[in-house]
């Protein structure tokens, strides 16, 4: 994303002058100037005359947001604080404490902060937070049903400030109290690495920043001394971020020369084609990218450059379309403006961009089958691979093979869908929390292998969800309650399921619990890798290395 700066000056003629030519009074009339002329005449009128003082900053931020209104969703003015958030998600660090959390909800209805995990050697670390504390005072004030905003405020702040906290800990009956130091907290990208067997990699990424193509690399060199021959490569989720960095990305798995994306403007300055360089660690080998409705911009470029060059077969779910250059102007201030001055094409002349009525006639006949060979569809949406297969444009990436929302265990998905699942596993894991500490505390390769769940924790679930109004006949009344469990009385949502459908979901969900366990010791990256055992994505990609094989053998196509 291209940058440029603006003086903000205050005054909103001013500020017009410098972002669209500056206008001079008395000077010889002009029509072009005459909205110009219109706006200083209307900001004059306010300040002389409205019958209370009025901010000439809030005029002037008032009158950007006028402008930008009727333009793309994507442009944008942003406030100092937001162009600070921006700032810290592109640049891979921000100051804070080094904590991950969730909002608890409490049995007053009002919610607590739970430590999810903690950065190894961060601030909270140094300070002796764990993973399933609850932050319940920060600076000796109550932060019970405190915002998200709230929270950010007064966790965030410069490196070698300090902020107090009081911690409930499971196990503990009294109130735990630290100092936490704020230092330089990374914001890692590719959220988990490993392998899956022998010889399978899989990498997930969640956003493209300043720092992704270095933890990329780095993550492709460790598979492969680890012994990879063939790689997931996991863009779920991830919505976008630096173009530079997508480029570079998608240049680790192309031959050089291949390009990765053309951008096209109404001015020359911003359309460009960008190639690989043919300097890729993962250039032959066989290759799957996952996607879903939530992989845009950054993401989509590197899934369209490999479909279009039929480097790695896509599965998923249609991405979301977001295929626009923006560029961003810092004011002085602090605060910006972050235009659209570009669309992004896939090689073969795909728009990623998706139309911007839902109901377009053309569009209605891909996006509801969702399927990569549809047929009867107008010329203009049917394109070519390198190799001649057809792909469907019309606004983001649609996959070569589509994977639906999996609705066959409905007892599972409900479970899920109304937090059971997360809200059990943190009763289960609170009433074991020192013994599980004791017997697996660095010992993450053996939990990976040998742990398991006692054959009494399903049944206990399913009396757990019972209570919260989701019934089965595979509810065990004999057993006993799981411990730190509350009841809750049962609401209009109440429903019942069978005990096909409830034993069905048995595996999936001990391995979900499972997850929770593995995040409480050792962090979100241990718990991906059980839920990906159960996620029908990695499913299909299991199913489909033969077809990714054969397409890494005919690689590059001639």
């Amino acid at each position: 994303m291209r940058r440029a700066t603006v003086t903000l000056l205050g005054a909103g003629l001013v500020l017009i002058g410098a972002l669209l030519g500056q206008f001079y009074p008395g000077s010889s009339p002009d029509p072009a100037e005459e909205p110009f002329r219109k706006l200083r005449t209307a900001y004059d009128v306010v300040q002389e005359s409205y019958v209370e003082s009025v901010s000439s900053d809030r005029l002037v931020r008032r009158s950007i947001e006028g402008m930008v209104e009727p333009l793309d969703e994507y442009s944008v003015y942003m406030s100092q604080d937001r162009m600070k958030e921006v700032e810290e998600t592109f640049r891979g660090s921000f100051e804070g404490i080094g904590i991950t959390y969730e909002l608890i909800n409490g049995p007053r209805g009002q919610d607590t902060i739970g430590v999810l995990s903690v950065l190894p050697e961060g601030p909270s670390a140094e300070a002796g937070l764990r993973a399933g504390d609850r932050i319940v005072q920060v600076d000796g004030n109550s932060a019970v049903g405190w915002s998200h905003r709230e929270i950010r405020r007064r966790l965030k702040g410069p490196g070698g400030s300090s902020v107090s906290v009081g911690l409930r800990r499971p196990g503990r009956s009294t109130l735990v109290r630290t100092t936490i130091t704020r230092g330089d907290v990374p914001l890692q990208t590719v959220e988990t690495q490993y392998m899956i067997g022998d010889s399978t990699g899989y990498i997930r990424l969640s956003r493209f920043a300043e720092t992704t193509h270095r933890e990329v690399s780095d993550a492709l060199e460790t598979l492969n001394d680890k012994g990879m021959r063939r790689l997931i490569f996991d863009l779920r989720g991830n919505t976008g971020g630096l173009m530079s960095m997508a480029k570079k990305v998608a240049d680790e798995f192309l031959v050089d020369d291949q390009l990765i994306v053309r951008s096209k403007s109404r001015h020359d300055e911003y359309g460009e084609a960008r190639y690989a360089s043919g300097e890729g660690q993962f250039e032959r080998r066989p290759l799957i990218a996952l996607v879903d409705e939530h992989s845009a911009s950054a993401s989509e470029i590197v899934a369209g450059a490999l479909q279009d060059h039929d480097r790695a077969l896509v599965i998923g779910r249609r991405t979301f379309g977001k295929g626009l250059i923006q560029r961003q102007f810092d004011f002085q201030d602090g605060s910006g403006l972050r235009l659209t001055v570009a669309r992004f094409y896939t090689p073969s002349g795909r728009l990623l961009q998706r139309p911007d009525s839902s109901g377009d006639s053309l569009i209605a006949k891909v996006r509801p089958s969702a399927r990569a060979e549809t047929t009867d569809l107008p010329d203009s949406l049917v394109h070519r691979t390198d190799a001649g297969r057809r792909v469907i444009g019309g606004g983001g990436i649609l996959p070569d093979r589509v994977v639906g929302r999996d609705t066959l265990q409905g007892f599972r998905h409900v479970a899920e869908r109304r937090g059971l699942v997360r809200d059990f596993a943190r009763r289960w894991i609170d009433a074991r929390s020192d013994s599980l500490r004791r017997r697996w505390e660095g010992r993450k390769e053996a939990f990976v292998d040998h742990f398991t769940l006692p054959s009494s924790t399903y049944p206990a679930f399913l009396r757990f969800a019972a209570d919260r109004g989701i019934h089965t006949s595979l509810e065990d009344s004999t057993s006993k309650e799981i411990p730190g469990g509350d009841s809750t009385e049962i609401g209009p949502e109440a429903e019942t399921f069978p005990a096909g459908d409830v034993e069905a979901a048995r595996s999936t969900i001990e391995t979900l619990i499972t997850s929770y366990v593995g995040r409480r010791l050792f962090g979100p990256a241990l718990a991906m890798q059980f839920r990906n055992r159960v996620d029908p994505m990695l499913e299909e990609a299991r199913r489909s290395w033969p077809t990714a094989q054969q397409w890494a053998e005919e690689y590059p196509v001639d």
